[in-house]
């Protein structure tokens, strides 16, 4: 037996017998206890349906396909049935109604509260607390109906009658968009649904509705109208996703999780129509085996199936697997619809396999002193040349005790580049053997290990070659004087042929000399001097002048070395010392008879240059106009002992450096006495050229004699 609850409309229904024939279920909410199990052809409950008008043509639909409702109104089981869900809902049509009751299933302990809350007892009478003067009950309508419309789907009743006033409806799909899809029959309250309704886009409709009088004034109401989109299995499984990639390592265990496929279906998720089910439709290629992937039809995980060593990316026609997976809601029946996905499934790489030489020897042939690649050494790997599995590391383990040779992996190839990085000798060494061994950069799994395969011998030959004399040492330093005689012999080079078995004669030449002060004896290689070394030349850097002489041997073609010689010079005292400023100017007026600082330099070296001694040559006339005080080793200041005339004067100071023997230079300041007024020094139009008379014995000394 079932325990009935009855919902508040249907006890308002009771209530009111003078109200006539409702089309439609009479009773359209049931509320039964669920059982353990609900057992084959067993009743649940009895359904009232009348259309009014004798039900004629009457057809019950479940939503539940292990439950039929019998032409008397019976909901019986197909079968036996432990899980139902939550409700079960029977659509009912005839030739002039269709309506839709709703049966929830409550577990034991929600009985109780169920009753209070659909009852709302008062005392033991079992009648409800307030009595409503509109019924509106929820009305359920299948989506995708076809036409005509507008149908009849439900009626809207009031306990006072309907003389003189009328029905109205508002919400949702009345005024609001999607405007006009219901409408209520102002006179009788029947509701009508005017065009196809689709719950994927819009479920439930919440609708008010409200009795009005003739001129719009409400009396009863507003209340609320729930409509609700039944379901239909109208919309495809779809893998939204995509594109769908799967990795697994080759070797793996069989049950390995690949990857996870998930559709989508946008029916309602509580039904059927998107309880979805999982299968592997098409597998490409079909071997090792047709099937090496398995998908479970609820979760959609794709799990491998084939051992271990069916797995072998090596040995497959392909590393790459494409399966066809198919989705069918309703559960996987027959009836449902599918959509279907492509699966790549890539089998990852694993260094199952060391790396082996083409061959176990390779030969190499090199010019002695010249660097670069001289061999390739190929290898063969059966691993994916994508991975590290695959890309080759090289090293030499024997034979380069003088780090000569270096090799690396070409990327393109994985080709090991044995290259020579320093020069060779033919004449140290004509032959060079090395023991080369070829990794992985990823480790070896580890059953597998490097065998006999993974090492090779290279065998370099070296060719001799004609090589240049090489001088010794290179480069060459010597210290001179300068303005050693000429003729004089700096130094004598010393070149010799690295050909040793060749015994070939060198000859020596000139190559750079900036100044052309040098030449070299063509066979001794002695060097002497054609010219003055001069330490002041701007050849000479930092005291330091520089030569390039050549080595040719008597080879043919003839070979040619080079050598550096650095002559650093010793400076003589052979520069006198020069005076800056040679002109200065005074004020007649002056009161300040500081006339000038001078300043001394001199192109020698110390000790051959300051403390410079300033001296005046000796002053014509009855007094001295002048004198020269020293400031320091290289400064001294002419100061005026009186004011002169505007004038031009020459002064003769003489300057004499720190040498051994001394220098002296003498030069004329020329002071020029101006008139200034106004911060303005006017100095032209000057009284006659007053000369020292000094200056003009000296002059007339020299005439004298360069005159015998």
């Amino acid at each position: 037996l079932f325990l009935v609850f009855f919902s508040p409309q249907v006890l308002l229904l009771a209530c009111a017998e003078d109200l006539g024939c409702v089309p439609g279920f009479q009773q359209k909410v049931f509320y039964i206890e669920k059982p353990f199990e609900f057992i084959e052809d067993q009743l649940v409950l009895n359904l009232k349906f009348d259309d009014c008008k004798g039900n004629n043509k009457l057809n019950f639909e479940v939503s539940n396909p292990d439950f039929i409702v019998e032409l008397d109104g019976n909901l019986v089981a197909l079968k036996n049935v432990s899980e139902v869900g939550r409700a079960l809902f029977v659509h009912a049509r005839s030739e002039h109604a269709e309506d839709m009751a709703e049966i929830f299933i409550l577990e034991a302990n929600e009985k109780r509260d169920a009753l209070k809350e659909i009852l709302k007892l008062e005392g033991n009478l079992g009648i409800p607390r307030q009595k409503r003067a509109i019924l509106a009950t929820p009305i359920l309508i299948p989506e995708n109906q076809r036409p005509p419309f507008p149908r009849l789907v439900g009626k809207v009743i009031r306990s006072e009658g309907t003389e003189g006033v009328k029905f109205r409806l508002s919400g949702k799909g009345v005024d609001q968009d999607p405007k006009g899809t219901f409408r209520i029959n102002e006179m009788n309250g029947d509701v009508s649904v005017t065009r196809t309704l689709d719950r994927e886009a819009i479920a439930n409709y919440e609708l008010e509705v409200e009795v009005v009088d003739m001129n719009g004034k409400t009396i009863d109401g507003p209340v609320r109208l729930d409509i609700s989109v039944i379901d239909q299995n109208d919309n495809r499984p779809m893998f939204k996703e995509g594109p769908y990639i799967g990795h697994v390592m080759e070797g793996s265990a069989t049950g390995t999780t690949v990857m996870r496929m998930a559709a989508f279906d946008a029916d309602d998720a509580s039904t059927d129509n998107a309880l979805l089910r999982y299968n592997i439709l098409k597998q490409t290629p079909t071997k090792p085996s047709p099937n090496m992937f398995y998908i479970d039809p609820e979760k959609g995980d794709i799990v491998t199936v084939v051992s271990p060593a069916l797995l072998d990316r090596e040995t497959m026609e392909s590393p790459k697997y494409e399966l066809v997976i198919e989705a069918k809601d309703m559960g996987g029946m027959d009836v449902g619809l599918t959509g279907t996905a492509t699966a790549t499934i890539l089998i990852d790489d694993k260094n199952d396999h060391a790396p082996e030489f083409t061959k176990k020897e390779f030969q190499a042939t090199v010019k002695e002193g010249v660097t670069g690649v001289i061999v390739n050494l190929t290898v063969g790997d059966r691993d994916d040349p994508a991975t590290g599995a695959w890309r080759a590391v090289y090293s030499i383990i024997n034979g380069n005790p003088g780090q000569s040779f270096e090799i690396h992996t070409n990327p393109q190839t994985n080709e090991g580049m044995l290259s020579v990085v320093k020069p060779l000798d033919y004449e140290i060494s004509a032959f060079h053997t090395l023991l080369i061994k070829v990794e992985n950069e990823d480790p070896l799994i580890p059953d597998i290990t490097y065998g006999p395969s993974s090492t090779a011998t290279v065998q370099i030959t070296v060719e001799d070659v004609n090589e240049g004399p090489v001088f010794h040492p290179n480069p060459m330093t010597v210290t001179k004087q300068e303005n050693i005689p000429i003729g004089s012999v700096v130094l004598t080079v010393n070149a010799t042929d690295p050909d040793t078995l060749q015994h070939q004669t060198i000859r020596y030449s000139v190559y750079k000399d900036p100044a052309g002060w040098l030449e070299i004896n063509p066979t001794n290689g002695t060097v002497g001097t054609t010219a003055v070394l001069d330490r002041e030349s701007p050849f000479v850097q930092n005291n330091v002048y520089t030569a390039l002489f050549l080595a040719i041997d008597s080879g043919n073609p003839p070979a040619t070395g080079t050598g550096t010689l650095h002559i650093t010079l010793e400076d003589v005292n052979d520069n006198v010392p020069s005076l800056y400023p040679t002109l200065a100017k005074v004020c007649d007026d002056a009161k300040d008879l500081r006339v000038v600082v001078l300043g001394a330099s001199d192109k020698d070296l110390h000790p051959n240059t300051d403390p410079f001694k300033f001296e005046l040559s000796k002053q014509s006339g009855p007094e001295k106009l002048w004198r020269i005080n020293r400031l320091n080793n290289t400064h001294a200041q002419v100061v005026l002992l009186q004011n002169l005339k505007k004038a031009n004067y020459n002064i003769p100071i003489s300057v004499t450096d720190s040498g051994k023997p001394p220098l002296t230079n003498t030069t004329e300041l020329r002071l020029q006495v101006c008139t200034c007024k106004k911060s303005k020094m006017d100095c032209s139009a000057t009284d006659a050229l007053h000369i020292s008379l000094t200056l003009i014995l000296l002059s007339l000394l020299s005439l004298f004699c360069k005159s015998f």
